[in-house]
């Protein structure tokens, strides 16, 4: 992939025919898919973050079509840190359940004074 800046900012328009400029992260994976590109609009500028495995290839979603052209695909944050470590999020169980954990949770307990 060599794509830089200016190919990546014009993939993201003509192709995923979105606008780069709203912050979102834009991931463009290699043909082997053991590289990827992250764009990113940080508001100051943009910013490529790239990754390569040395063993193995990232798991993406499947692609998407409608009418001959690709539909993008959004993720949610724990599939992109497990993409971006290389493991297959199809495979990991991500409850979406939060559970409280009593030892941090705090007490705040208010005494009022009794005037006599």
């Amino acid at each position: 992939m060599r794509n830089g800046f200016k190919g990546l900012i014009g993939l993201t328009k003509g192709i995923l025919q979105k606008d780069p400029y709203t912050g979102h992260l834009f991931l463009f994976r290699s043909k082997r898919g053991d590289f990827i590109k992250i764009l990113w609009w940080d508001l100051d500028g943009f910013a490529i973050f790239a990754k390569r495995l040395e063993a193995g290839s990232f798991s993406f979603p499947d692609v998407q079509f409608q009418d001959g052209r690709y539909l993008p695909v959004e993720i949610e944050r724990t599939q992109l840190l497990c993409l971006l470590e290389g493991i297959d999020h199809k495979i990991v169980d991500i409850s979406k359940k939060k559970k409280c954990n009593r030892r941090f949770t705090r007490r705040f307990i208010i005494e009022n004074p009794t005037t006599e």
